[in-house]
């Protein structure tokens, strides 16, 4: 049986709610395809988030690692092509206002997701459900942890795949906000499931 770390965020900025955070902690000890899933809640913060990403993956040695990340005002659930090595946006949840700050002084530009991205939007729309490539993670905390662990594998663990998806704002969180498109919990749920039973079923082809 192989590991997959998965990970979510807590709430942020005027997002009181985050559907990530549901779907980690649901899919938790859950055994899809040839992986069992240990799934872990990151702080949005600049400075503690990646080091804690890090950590989960010293601690299990995953064979793969998905981060899940909200993006409000998005209305597909879009896997993520690239991660870029730049911290900048809103403040944080502890206050840290980051402007053109690389993540890593010594680290490349940019890593490309190692997730079968393609095939997981191909089997996200055979079961007619809106998805897409995303070409840009944003310089926030997203694009950050996806980052550390793309370039973590480069250096310590070449064989561990690594990426991140984003998805809608749930039903619940779009009631409070007033002003974003939505999905059911049951819709973003099966989204991530299938985007893991994919993930394997490429591992054993």
């Amino acid at each position: 049986m192989k590991t997959l770390l998965l990970t979510g965020f807590e709430p942020f900025l005027q997002f009181t709610i985050n559907p990530t955070m549901k779907i980690a902690s649901e899919l938790h000890e859950q055994t899809i395809g040839e992986y069992q899933i240990q799934s872990k809640i990151l702080p949005v913060d600049f400075r503690i988030a990646g080091q804690q990403l890090l950590t989960y993956i010293e601690k299990y040695k995953p064979d793969a690692v998905i981060s899940l990340g909200l993006a409000g005002g998005r209305y597909k659930i879009t896997p993520e092509r690239i991660a870029i090595n730049i911290n900048d946006g809103e403040p944080d949840n502890s206050g840290n206002k980051l402007e053109d700050e690389p993540i890593i002084e010594t680290g490349a530009v940019g890593y490309f997701s190692t997730l079968p991205i393609r095939k997981m939007v191909h089997s996200l729309l055979d079961h007619q459900l809106p998805a897409e490539i995303s070409n840009s993670a944003g310089t926030y905390l997203c694009n950050h942890v996806m980052y550390q662990a793309l370039h973590y594998a480069q250096k310590e663990q070449s064989k561990m795949k690594a990426g991140f998806i984003h998805i809608p704002a749930s039903h619940e969180l779009a009631v409070q906000h007033g002003k974003i498109p939505s999905w059911s919990h049951e819709d973003l749920l099966k989204g991530i499931k299938l985007c893991i039973e994919v993930l394997s079923a490429d591992e054993r082809s």
